[in-house]
């Protein structure tokens, strides 16, 4: 949902960053390249020592390249299916690493094996419900339904809520209660999502093989 209207507004925004850079001379995939790394690096570096905070804000500064790449390549007039395979692998990436930080935190200090699983949980539901869009694209079906907690939902509520958690260590009491909260939401709307995606694909194989059906008979 969050993918359908912000990602047109951010797109403008950052339209004037992107053309900056091509006139740098940077590319695309250098792009994301960077930002992977730098997600990669606030998620893994920060998050399991329990700095939320400022993990959250470097992630911040990181995830919003996932836009300028795409941007960066309409406007240079490269887009091609190696880009957009780079963009989605990467997506995945990074997005382990922020529930893979997490999950060590609790693992570790953080002393909760409850939610280490579910953090565990959402990393992996997270790669399911992408693959199960991927998967029944790739067999020629549109796949048309905008699940209740895709991509953008879970990293807005999860990095959100780690943002706000962090300023327990400046001494905000009680405040990181809400990462196990938004934890559980991501999963619950995570299985969700998938079921969506699920019924989605097998009324759309049945519509297709319905239709093959009776083109071949006619």
């Amino acid at each position: 949902m969050l993918n359908k209207y912000a990602r047109a507004f951010f797109t403008r925004v950052l339209t004037p960053f992107a053309a900056f850079l091509l006139r740098r001379g940077v590319s695309p995939d250098a792009v994301t390249l960077i930002g992977t790394a730098g997600v990669m690096a606030g998620a893994l570096v920060f998050f399991p020592r329990g700095e939320f905070f400022w993990g959250t804000i470097v992630i911040t500064l990181f995830v919003f390249s996932d836009l300028v790449d795409g941007n960066m390549a309409r406007q240079a007039g490269v887009s091609s299916r190696w880009g957009a395979f780079l963009d989605s692998t990467l997506d995945r990436v990074a997005d382990s690493a922020i529930f893979g930080g997490i999950a060590l935190w609790y693992a570790g200090t953080g002393n909760d094996n409850i939610l280490c699983a579910v953090a565990i949980f959402c990393l992996a539901s997270g790669q399911v419900v992408s693959y199960t869009k991927a998967r029944g694209e790739s067999i020629g079906l549109p796949v048309a339904v905008n699940g209740l907690v895709e991509r953008a939902e879970r990293l807005v509520i999860t990095l959100v809520a780690a943002g706000l958690a962090g300023l327990h260590n400046f001494g905000v009491p009680g405040i990181d209660v809400l990462l196990p909260i938004a934890l559980w939401i991501v999963a619950v709307g995570s299985v969700v999502t998938l079921g969506q995606r699920v019924v989605t694909v097998r009324r759309e194989s049945a519509e297709a093989d319905a239709e093959a059906g009776t083109g071949a008979t006619s």
